[in-house]
């Protein structure tokens, strides 16, 4: 079996006093789509924030290609190939839709993204891509932070709570992209509550109770009763 392209061993992490992960083990393989659920407050977000920089944890608690890299800035970690899609997709009010997509580029990591890419991707950016970015569509402005995303050239893309308040036919419309990335050899991480879409969309499973892995499996093999009960921790 290869070595994993991003994996965690005993993370742990903190806000202050208040603990909100607990000894995380977690790996990612390269064309792997892995999933992450769980209710609010789990430490879902948390998570990827310290795969990303943006909470401190201890180095040797994550490791990309065998490399101590917990703690790094978060430039440092975009640089090495791993990308994150944020939670309300972030988006500079500012910056027209072409311009937010410009500054996922700031990286300089080699590689075939491009704005004609993304545009190929997703097209209605195309058409709108001297609109301001937060002038868009809810569905439209996750077009945008993907993209922006995928302009870095990443080898793993984190995602987080890619539906948050999209309508059902949109949510199938962004979901259905996964199995394009990841056939450009992208690995990717989704943070997600909606389980059935969770299930539906990965190859792996990791569910989060109270900042604690309460199961871990193949997607394909879990069932309803038991993804219940590590959620709910009943």
């Amino acid at each position: 079996m290869t070595a994993p392209l991003l994996e965690t061993r005993g993370l742990t992490a903190s806000y202050g006093d208040a603990q909100a992960l607990f000894c995380i083990d977690f790996h990612l393989r390269a064309g792997e789509v892995v999933a992450v659920i769980g209710a609010n407050g789990a430490g879902k977000s948390t998570f990827l924030k310290a795969l990303t920089g943006l909470v401190r944890v201890d180095p040797e608690r994550v490791r990309h290609r065998g490399e101590s890299i917990g703690g790094r800035a978060p430039g440092e970690i975009v640089r090495r190939g791993i990308a994150m899609v944020p939670e309300g997709r972030r988006l500079f009010p500012s910056l027209s839709v072409e311009e937010n997509l410009l500054m996922g580029a700031n990286a300089r990591r080699p590689g075939a993204w491009t704005l004609a890419r993304v545009y190929a991707m997703f097209p209605i950016l195309a058409e709108k891509r001297r609109h301001p970015g937060t002038a868009l569509s809810g569905g439209q402005q996750q077009m945008v932070a993907i993209g922006r995303a995928l302009m870095s050239n990443p080898q793993v893309l984190l995602c987080d709570e890619l539906s948050l308040g999209l309508a059902p036919i949109v949510i199938k419309e962004i979901y259905d992209a996964l199995p394009k990335l990841v056939a450009e050899c992208l690995s990717v991480v989704v943070v997600e509550q909606d389980v059935g879409v969770a299930q539906r969309v990965s190859d792996r499973i990791y569910c989060f109770q109270e900042g604690r892995v309460s199961l871990e499996g193949a997607s394909d093999t879990l069932s309803r009763a038991q993804i219940s009960a590590a959620y709910f921790g009943i």
